[in-house]
């Protein structure tokens, strides 16, 4: 395997690094190419760019494979949970009994928000973006807790147990939260329960009666959570590390990563297929006719949750959560015209040719947009439960930022392309 690699410029030859992962990801290294030829190198959304090297995540797009700290996702989502995965990601290692009773004390015990952090809600409108308000009440996280908010890496990382374990509980309990101050419910503090039947508890209960969550629907959540904590550098994910780079604190960088995650582009898949399936059902369709119009070319835009941008085969995640999809519908018995126009939709992936030949396999925003549906979800909370799923991952990746040595700032370069340099003109003179 080359160690280096060469590049001819203006007829001389540069030698660049070669790095190679513990995967076999080959990257060539461009850190001095800017000092020693004058050069930058232009790469259009960072697309084929490795900004750090971090050793959380390893994803194959083209083979379907994503890992945690080396632990297939298959594997974690049979045998772990939520709590545990988040824990692996963020520390690197399954905890042993005494690690993960000792997080989980601390996640339970910094669930509740405080009296002056509830009062924040009311400044918001009924109709504010879930999203908006998730971003700026997380924010408000490192001025309601400064020992824990330094910006100073080093003070930072001596209090991150707690940060963390905060920032998860509290992200869930805000989710929780929002969702209650727009529909006029009152706020349901959180019980000695798991972290999910909590979430859920918080969510649906009415003031004299404690809404129980059955196992499936349980189980659902935590496998959708799950199977969100980490992708490697999505946009949000890169968002986070760019903001901590700064030596922004904890919270404040997560707040920032909720605001990359609330594009549409990014965190709104699952939506965007709701949207779509209620466009099909306006239109009276059972979803035959629209997969006519997709395989003719005529609305293929319109397809949404099949297929990824990443994963060129399948997405390892969507097989996971398709089997809770299932167990959810069919505990629920649910009779919507939205979810047998999905189920059709599904069969019609898995089963024609069209679909199986361009590898259009229902992807996992399809079907965590139905669990969240069937459960009850509205469609504008359903990027919140993403954050509170990705949580974890962002947590994990600013860690690494926070306690790399030799780390600097995130500092892209550009390509000019206004105007040259020119004189300025007097208004009389201005055409």
């Amino acid at each position: 395997m080359a160690t280096t690699a060469q590049l001819k410029l203006d007829d001389k030859e540069y030698v660049l690094p070669v790095m190679v992962g513990t995967e076999g990801e080959k990257a060539i290294d461009t850190r001095k190419l800017r000092a020693e030829t004058g050069y930058i190198a232009y790469d259009q959304g960072y697309g084929n760019t490795g900004s750090c090297e971090s050793a959380i995540t390893y994803l194959d797009g083209d083979n379907g494979i994503l890992r945690h700290r080396g632990y297939p996702i298959e594997q974690l989502a049979q045998n772990s949970n939520f709590g545990e995965t988040a824990y692996l990601i963020i520390y690197g290692e399954l905890p042993n009994a005494a690690q993960r009773k000792a997080f989980g004390d601390l996640l339970r015990q910094h669930a509740a928000i405080e009296p002056q952090m509830q009062a924040i809600f009311q400044g918001y409108p009924k109709d504010a973006p879930p999203m908006a308000m998730l971003s700026s009440i997380v924010a408000s996280l490192a001025a309601h807790n400064p020992h824990l908010a330094t910006n100073d890496f080093e003070k930072d990382l001596k209090n991150f147990d707690l940060a963390a374990a905060m920032a998860i509980s509290k992200i869930r309990t805000i989710g929780a939260m929002i969702y209650r101050y727009q529909h006029g419910l009152p706020y349901i503090p959180p019980k000695d329960i798991p972290f999910c039947d909590n979430f859920l508890h918080m969510m649906f209960s009415e003031v004299y009666k404690d809404y129980v969550a059955a196992p499936e629907i349980s189980k659902a959540i935590n496998t959708l959570l799950l199977l969100h904590a980490d992708h490697e550098q999505n946009c949000s994910t890169s968002t986070v590390r760019m903001v901590g780079s700064s030596a922004a604190n904890l919270f404040t960088s997560l707040s920032a990563g909720i605001c990359a995650l609330s594009g549409p582009l990014h965190g709104g898949a699952n939506t965007a297929v709701m949207h779509m399936l209620q466009s099909i059902h306006d239109e009276h369709d059972d979803g035959t006719r629209f997969i006519a119009a997709a395989k003719s070319g005529g609305k293929s835009n319109r397809l949404m949750g099949f297929g990824h941008p990443v994963y060129r085969n399948f997405d390892p995640r969507a097989k996971i959560i398709g089997k809770a999809c299932e167990d959810v519908l069919n505990k629920l018995g649910i009779n919507d015209p939205l979810l047998a126009i999905a189920r059709n939709l599904e069969q019609a992936a898995l089963k024609d040719d069209y679909f199986i030949s361009r590898k259009l396999y229902p992807n996992v925003d399809f079907y965590s947009g139905i669990i969240m549906r069937a459960l009850g979800i509205p469609v504008n909370m359903f990027t919140v439960i993403f954050a509170i799923g990705r949580s974890p991952g962002w947590i994990a990746n600013w860690r690494e930022v926070a306690a790399n040595p030799k780390g600097r700032i995130y500092r892209p370069r550009q390509i000019y392309s206004g105007p040259v340099k020119r004189d300025y003109l007097p208004m009389a003179q201005r055409g």
